[in-house]
């Protein structure tokens, strides 16, 4: 079958130790940044078809969602090492945000059949470790990832555990229409991190007050969408390309900035939270830029007495923290990562059929499955929104 397969050469950086998992032999990277160098993205034909176990479900894919990350698999730093910092396993087929048809299931698949429209989780958690087994099931220690170490969904078909399927089919009742619900299921994986980082992990916010975003690509545009959902009075987005401020405006930002103007203005986003609120600050300030450097001065701060800062954009390196301002304020600090858990990808599927939440305005392009790296190319360019690429 047709599979878009990332290779690259296992080269630890000078000085950098193996841990953990990296130890076990089997090419296995936890900070791809620091092992993986010279990669390459390949539309191959010789993609061999899964095997479907007995608890598995194989899905033909119809839309698969670009990501930030499937970008910095492809770029490099200056020494050619991928720019993505995170678990890898190579060569491994791409691409995590997807939607399908089941067409085959396991004898002992009893949640979904075939037929079945679905989404499926892309953090495939074992249950048995004890992260897992306290619940932390983004952390778990024996994680296995489809489009990072396994093979995912920029092909024509996947295969996963069924315990990570979940069915579109409110979805599919509220449009009426067999195309926008797989379009709208490709888009639960990346909503779910949003909803993982602003809801499950921080505890939400109370509705009527405000929060402010940093950074409206696809995660920061669907905590956007969450957050107004969830009540916010005041969606405060700060953004440097034009494109993406439109994409803020049309998922219900109440005040969109471009911080490069504040500065020339002699403002800072800080400032204008303060002016916004009245000198009040944000209950919440959402990072999903992942450029610390810049955005984290300024959170702390515009975020108001027993304010929330919530980390979801991926960075590499240190970052200035000032801890008596969280001190001062009572402020708390809460990093998130992943989708899993915590009914996430149930709950923004009901927030999707209830019409809550639209993701579908922040997509902005489809290409099919022979163009995906054109895709992921296009992606790279960052001014717009959510790329699908179409398998089927």
């Amino acid at each position: 079958m047709k599979g878009l397969l990332l290779t690259g050469d296992y080269i630890p950086r000078e000085g950098y130790v193996l841990s953990g998992r990296e130890l076990d032999g089997d090419h296995r990277a936890l900070n791809g940044n620091a092992i993986w160098k010279n990669t390459k993205l390949e539309l191959r034909d010789d993609i061999p078809m899964p095997a479907v176990g007995p608890k598995d479900v194989l899905v033909k894919v119809k839309y698969c969602g670009v990501c930030g990350s499937d970008v910095h698999f492809f770029e490099t730093d200056n020494d050619g090492y991928m720019l993505f910092p995170g678990h890898t396993k190579l060569p491994v087929v791409i691409g995590h945000e997807f939607s399908g048809e089941v067409v085959e299931t396991g004898p002992e698949v009893k949640n979904v059949k075939v037929g079945d429209l679905v989404t499926v989780e892309e953090m495939l958690w074992c249950g048995e470790c004890i992260p897992c087994r306290a619940g932390y099931l983004n952390q778990c220690r024996q994680l296995e990832e489809l489009g990072f170490t396994l093979n995912g969904a920029f092909a024509e078909y996947v295969v996963a555990h069924s315990k990570y399927a979940w069915k579109l089919n409110d979805i599919a009742e509220m449009t009426g229409d067999l195309d926008r619900t797989f379009r709208t299921g490709a888009l639960v994986e990346h909503s779910s991190v949003a909803y993982n980082g602003v809801i499950s992990a921080s505890g939400g916010i109370l509705p009527g007050q405000s929060v402010a975003v940093f950074g409206t690509g696809p995660i920061g545009c669907a905590a956007i969408q969450i957050l107004r959902a969830a009540g916010a009075a005041r969606v405060i987005a700060f953004e440097m390309r034009p494109e993406r401020r439109e994409l803020a405006q049309r998922s219900g930002a109440t005040h969109i900035y471009d911080p490069a103007e504040l500065s020339k203005q002699g403002m800072s986003p800080a400032q204008v939270v303060m002016d916004v609120t009245k000198g009040e600050g944000v209950a919440m300030a959402v990072e999903a830029a992942g450029a610390t450097k810049a955005t984290v001065p300024q959170i702390q701060q515009a975020l108001g007495v027993g304010g929330k800062f919530v980390q979801i954009g991926m960075v590499a390196g240190a970052t200035p923290l000032e801890l008596l301002t969280f001190q001062t304020k009572r402020g708390s600090m809460y990093g998130a990562i992943g989708h899993s858990g915590h009914q996430n990808f149930p709950n923004v599927i009901q927030l999707m059929a209830a019409g809550l939440i639209d993701m579908t305005v922040a997509a902005t392009g489809t290409w099919p499955l022979d163009r995906a790296l054109q895709a992921i190319e296009e992606t790279a360019k960052r001014t717009g929104g959510k790329i699908l690429v179409q398998a089927s």
